[in-house]
Formats: C-alpha cells, structure tokens, sequence
C-alpha cells in the first residue's frame, strides 16, 4: 500500500476562553496556522489538492465551510478547495485520517490537515443553542427511534465522565492527583520552552496560557458538575481558542518536490462504543489498533490521550496498561485547553514533536468523541 507521510506540522497557542485570542475571527484563527505551514515547508500552495479540516458548532463566524474560508483568509490560491468535518472531538484527527487516505489511495498528493476552534466567539453546544432557538428541542429527545432504544435521558458528556468515573471506580482524589499532574508537567514543559517549536505566535502571543500553578485548596472547595457527582471543573479539559495545521503528502509529492518527511503514518482506525457513557470508545479503539497494528503498548515510545475528563485517562490506562510516565508527558487538556475541531491536529503536533525531542520511534494517539466514538492514529518518527 502508498504511503501517507506528515512534512510537517504547526499550531498557534491555545488561549483560555476570553483571552488574548478570543476575539480573532476564526477564519483568521485558522488561517494562520496554514500560513505558517505553508511558510515552514516552502511548497507552492498552489500544489495543494484539498483542505480538510475539523470544527465542531458550525454556524456564525464557523459556518459556510470554515476550512475553505480559511484558506482564501491566509491569502492562498482560489482553485484549491476546502471540507469541513464534524467528528465531535475528534474532528482534525480524522481530518488527518482522510488526508492520509485521500494520497494512499493515489487520488491526491498534497493535503492540508488541521482544524480550528474559537469556542469564546462560538460557545460549547452552539448548535444546539441555535437549534432551540428556532424551536427544536436537544438532538436526541425528539426522536422516537432513539428515544426507544437508548431511552430519554440525558446524552453529554458530564454524564458520561461520570458513568466512566463510577463505572472504573475512579475517586474524586484520583482525578484531582491526576489533573494536577497534567498542569505541573505542562509547566515544566513550558518553563524549558518544549512547545516552541511547533507554535506559530499570533498578535504577539507566544505560548499557552492555560497551565497554572495548582491550588489545592480551590480545588478542593469544587462543587461537582453534577449533583451527587465526583467530577468538578478542575478535573476537566479547558474551554479554549487555537488552530492547528499539517502538510500531509504522498510519496509521489515527497519525491518530486523533494519533500522531507517527519513522521509517516503507520496506522489508522476509528472504532465506536456506548454513546451514552460517550467517552469510553478510546479503550478498544486502542486494544484494536494495536492488534491490528501487531505492536503492543511497549513498542509505543510516547501516548497523546485527549484529557476531556480525567476519567477518560485514568480508565484507558487501567484498561491498556500503558506506562503512566509515556502519556500525556507535557501535559494534557486538562492543563493546556481543548479547543474542540482543532485539539485532534494539536495533539498531533505535540506528539510529533516529542518524538524527535527523546528520539522516541512510535507514538499513539487517541481520543474520545461525542457518540461514544475514538480515533486512533500510530505515526513513526522519520
């Protein structure tokens, strides 16, 4: 089979909602992450084939096809195209799935991956903050033929985190421990500037602003999410800004424009679970990559999990077995924010970036998706 190879990959800082990029329009948002890749690679952007990119809460400044704005916003060609796609968390991860494929397959040779989110400007659940507004109810409670199989309750994901916490009997004390280690490793990976090299600074900001010293006592005092729970705001993934881009190419693009590749990708997949606990899918999604894959958790030098929930982590290591100290080494969302369609590409970024960094071969990464889905990605350091 063709080869699929990532040349390379950037992002812009992830911004805490309400700060300093909260008020970028995110067509502009995204705009410069494919800027700065296109700089980074030196490749005409007239070569590219396609633009894929993930957002999630398509509608104001994200609608009408953000991935295509984006592109005619960073100034480039009017002939290349853009999708948009929507796989809930996941969104820019599967956007580098289908790019992956598109040059496997032989029909493309240069394909822009990332996505984009600007969740200040475009609230979480906006879409269905929009639909009510036109008289709709919530995407579930009015169907009959959903209604009838998975029940009326509620479907989100603090219902599912907290099915997963009770479910892997996952303490109160365990999450907070957990999410704590995520903002001090973020920290020292800021403090020794780790994520410099894959951010592209925007209106003079540098780096993420989401770490922060832990205060246990304000962590403590947390009321939980929901009533009777044990999930409180510190042990989730932050409302955040950002974008992310990669230049995904074929081997006929690699050789004939002399391309040097970073990483290739060595496994793809997408697997499903219960969509009302939502958040478990990335446990076999992973037990299944690896079989097919043939590698087990000790050939992986390095994990990027979405931390949406500290539940999620916490139940997935039980689960896998994989190494503590190889997951999330630099932090994760919890610390360093979750801009929903763009989290996928950053994950990526970061993750290609350790590997060089520590030399590390194999790295994988995963993450939950509303509908109870998971994408896993295995990429191998070039």
């Amino acid at each position: 089979m063709a080869e699929a190879f990532i040349i390379d990959a950037v992002r812009t800082p992830v911004t805490k909602r309400g700060g300093p990029l909260s008020t970028v329009h995110p067509a502009d948002l995204g705009a410069h992450s494919i800027r700065a890749l296109v700089e980074r690679t030196g490749i005409d952007p007239g070569l590219v084939d396609d633009v894929v990119f993930g957002n999630v809460d398509s509608v104001g400044p994200q609608s009408f096809d953000i991935a295509r704005t984006c592109w005619l916003a960073a100034g480039f060609p009017l002939h290349v195209p853009g999708v948009t796609i929507d796989r809930q968390c996941g969104s820019a991860q599967q956007a580098v799935h289908f790019a992956a494929q598109a040059v496997m397959s032989g029909t493309m040779d240069l394909v822009v991956a990332g996505g984009v989110q600007n969740m200040s400007m475009v609230p979480l659940m906006s879409a269905a903050n929009a639909g009510r507004a036109l008289g709709f109810d919530d995407p579930f409670s009015t169907s009959p033929a959903w209604t009838g199989r998975f029940g009326d309750g509620e479907v989100s994901q603090f219902r599912g985190a907290e099915m997963m916490a009770t479910h892997w009997d996952i303490s109160r004390e365990q999450m907070e421990e957990f999410a704590v280690e995520s903002h001090e490793r973020a920290l020292r990976a800021n403090a020794d500037k780790l994520f410099e090299p894959e951010i592209a600074p925007l209106d003079g900001v540098g780096a993420d602003d989401g770490p922060r010293e832990p205060n246990w006592e304000k962590i403590r005092s947390l009321p939980t999410l929901l009533p009777g729970g044990r999930i409180t705001a510190a042990c989730a993934s932050q409302i955040s800004d950002g974008s992310a881009a990669l230049l995904i190419a074929g081997e006929r693009a690699v050789k004939h424009l002399g391309l040097t590749p970073r990483a290739r990708i060595h496994h793809m997949s997408v697997m499903a679970d219960d969509p009302i606990m939502m958040l478990s899918a990335p446990i076999p999604a992973t037990e299944r990559a690896l079989r097919r894959a043939k590698m087990t958790p000790d050939d992986i030098d390095a994990v990027e999990i979405n931390e949406a929930f500290a539940p999620v982590v916490l139940a997935w290591l039980k689960e896998t077995g994989f190494d503590p100290a190889r997951v999330n080494p630099n932090g994760g969302a919890i610390a360093l924010g979750h801009p929903l369609g763009a989290t996928g590409a950053r994950l990526m970024t970061t993750l290609l970036n350790h590997l060089e960094r520590t030399g590390g071969r194999y790295g994988l990464q995963t993450m939950c998706e509303g509908g109870g889905q998971a994408n896993v990605t295995i990429i191998e350091r070039l």
